[in-house]
């Protein structure tokens, strides 16, 4: 299996199961990972070699019951006793690993490089028009303080514009939510002689700017999911058979504060 050309504020890792997904620039704030399709999950020998590669036990590893939706779950020093409903994770615990499943719903990992603060997230088309990447900075600096200029963003692989092929209801959800037109016609792409498309990492990416997070702090794999069957998962092109990869981060131990 050859790994798919990545751009250069990314780079793959060899481990147990196969290859990793890391952002350069993430890695000095916290350790993180993007896994494939190598790793089968949800089996529990998956669930033991990521908790390893992430370095935290097994029972340090916090995910969500995904929902679809803008409801972001917040760890403080003990994980939860069952998985919290929601579609995103904060907490500013070195000690545990904050995890979200996809297949082609977009992984977002954050962290606070001043505070060591993190932030799992995962948006689907459903989550993208609740903005449930901004929900995940709101609680960040709700809860611990962060400031959403400190933060830097691995956008995971997920299923790209080229692919991902919706039709007009997604148009009317979004500006149902709230979202202005200018915004919708910049993630709905309609390429001559094709059906629109929609650009949901990047209308991630422009939902992060709008809530202050640097653009130059938010760093994309550019991998799409149903383009790389062989190392990634697509729920749109192997409907169940898909598997799910999976965003991980542990936040680092606490820097100064003010």
């Amino acid at each position: 299996m050859t790994l798919p050309k990545v751009p250069d504020s990314f780079y793959w890792t060899d481990e147990t199961w196969g290859g990793a997904l890391r952002c350069r620039a993430l890695e000095p704030i916290a350790q993180h990972l993007f896994t494939t399709r190598q790793l089968q999950l949800p089996s529990a020998d998956a669930w033991q070699s990521l908790s390893a590669a992430i370095g935290v036990p097994l029972d340090r590893v916090v995910s969500l019951n995904q929902v679809h939706g803008r409801e972001v779950a917040v760890i403080r020093a003990e994980p939860p006793p069952e998985r919290p409903r929601a579609d995103a994770l904060v907490s500013d615990a070195s000690g545990v690993a904050l995890v979200v499943r996809a297949a082609d719903c977009v992984p977002l990992l954050i962290g606070d490089s001043r505070t060591g603060a993190a932030s799992a997230v995962h948006a689907g088309w459903r989550g993208t028009a609740a903005r449930v990447a901004v929900a995940a900075v709101e609680a960040l600096t709700r809860e611990f303080g962060s400031y959403p200029a400190d933060l830097v963003v691995a956008i995971g692989p997920a299923i790209g514009p080229c692919c991902y092929e919706v039709g007009t209801d997604l148009v009317d959800a979004f500006a149902a939510a709230g979202h202005e037109r200018y915004l919708i016609d910049r993630w709905f792409l309609t390429p001559r002689g094709h059906k629109m498309r929609l650009d949901v990492a990047g209308a991630n990416r422009d939902q992060l700017i709008l809530a202050g997070v640097r653009e130059e702090n938010i760093y994309s794999s550019g991998l799409c999911t149903a383009m790389h069957l062989d190392v990634l998962t697509s729920f749109r092109r192997e409907k169940e058979n898909a598997g799910r990869i999976a965003g991980a981060i542990r936040p680092s131990t606490r820097r100064h504060q003010g």
